[in-house]
């Protein structure tokens, strides 16, 4: 139970940071230099923000993955230790776990490109 509250604190942490990092336009009765300034400071949060989503869809899709294809694997190769004919039936579903990680990575692709 605490892992579910702490993961939801977290999320909505830095739900709240990105939000909050787009910022808000500078008014047009500023000056261009501060303007300027205003809007490299904003990139520089949102791109912060940016990577470190990419990071974390990476990282905790890669952790479900891993938990997957273990959990698996281990039950794929005793099953095969009792009946070898159970192989063709039972590796793709390792294949299954292992994509999980490939969507992470196209996630994480796509905040980055975005």
């Amino acid at each position: 139970m605490n892992k579910k509250i702490l993961f939801i604190i977290t999320l909505l942490v830095f739900g709240s940071l990105a939000v909050f990092a787009k910022g808000s336009k500078a008014s047009d009765s500023e000056n261009a230099d501060n303007q300027s300034v205003e809007a490299a400071a904003d990139s520089g949060w949102a791109s912060s923000i940016k990577y470190l989503a990419a990071a974390l869809a990476v990282g905790i899709a890669c952790l479900g993955g891993g938990t997957a294809v273990a959990k698996i694997g281990s039950a794929a190769m005793g099953a095969m230790s009792e009946n070898a004919e159970l192989s063709g039936k039972a590796l793709p579903f390792v294949g299954l776990a292992e994509g999980i990680c490939l969507w992470g990575f196209l996630v994480a692709l796509f905040i980055i490109l975005m």
